[in-house]
This record gives C-alpha cells, sequence and structure tokens, in this order.
C-alpha cells in the first residue's frame, strides 16, 4: 500500500488534559484540596512502581519529527529517568507544603496484579536519529501539573 509507518513507544506523558480519575492527577488535585484545608486521604494502591515521567507537549513534538523523516521508523519517547510512585506523590505533597504519608492511605485492593513494577526506558535513538530529547524530567511535569499548565 506504499504506507509511511512509523511506531512511537511513548513512556507515560503527563499532562493537565488528563482525565481526573488518571493518578497524577488524581494525586495533584488531592494534594491541592489538603493544601486548600480539605481533611480527605488519597487512595492508592502500589507505591512502589517505578515509571517515567514525561512532559506530554514534548512527545508531540517528537511525534512530529518522527513523521518528518525520509523513511519511516520505530522510537522510544521517553526522559531515560525513571522513579518511584512514591516519589512522585512525595514531590507533589512537597510542593505544597505537606507531609505526604499524612494523607495518603495505601490500600490493597488497589494493587493492579498485573501492573509492571518497573518501567525503564532508553530514548538514545530519538535523540542520535530524530535529535530529541526529553528537556522535562519528573520535577518540571510535577511543577507543570501542579500550575495547571496545559502545554
Amino acid at each position: 500500500y506504499n504506507l509511511f509507518v512509523c511506531t512511537g513507544i511513548l513512556f507515560n506523558h503527563e499532562s493537565n488534559l488528563r482525565p481526573s480519575h488518571f493518578v497524577t492527577r488524581k494525586i495533584v488535585e488531592t494534594a491541592r484540596r489538603v493544601a486548600e484545608g480539605s481533611s480527605e486521604k488519597l487512595e492508592l494502591g502500589n507505591i512502589a512502581i517505578v515509571r517515567d515521567w514525561g512532559w506530554a507537549p514534548e512527545y508531540v513534538a517528537a511525534m512530529w519529527l518522527m513523521l518528518q523523516q525520509d523513511n519511516p521508523d520505530d522510537f522510544v519517547v521517553a526522559t531515560g529517568k525513571s522513579v518511584s510512585l512514591e516519589v512522585f506523590v512525595q514531590k507533589v505533597f512537597g510542593s505544597f507544603g505537606l507531609d505526604w504519608p499524612r494523607h495518603v492511605i495505601i490500600r490493597d485492593k488497589l494493587f493492579r496484579p498485573t501492573d509492571l513494577s518497573e518501567s525503564w526506558a532508553n530514548p538514545s535513538k530519538a535523540l542520535e536519529i530524530l535529535g530529541w530529547e526529553a528537556k522535562n524530567k519528573v520535577d518540571d511535569v510535577v511543577r507543570y501539573l501542579v500550575a495547571g499548565l496545559l502545554c
């Protein structure tokens, strides 16, 4: 069919456009409400999972670059740095001046039996061929989510 087909293997790419049931939004929104005086507790499952958390608008730029190549190819799109969900929670609650263990409850019923325990990425091919690399790592992603930035 003479199609130009690329595959982008995109690791976690976050933005405030995600629905509030996604864990990153759930964490930020609950921390914000607690900082504003709510006494609610954030219920989470396995916070030991490790993920590569990136900023979605950058990943869109990588996808665009993939489509500008003379030949189709497959690329991993990620930051290359992974941290646990616990670290993510700590950073979000910390940005509101909150001690996260006081506001988070771990529930066994929320553990996902098929969830990968760790997810690591090597985006070096995207840098080598596309000239693309993620500029925003987990600290930036947290800052943007807390600030409510859309892009």
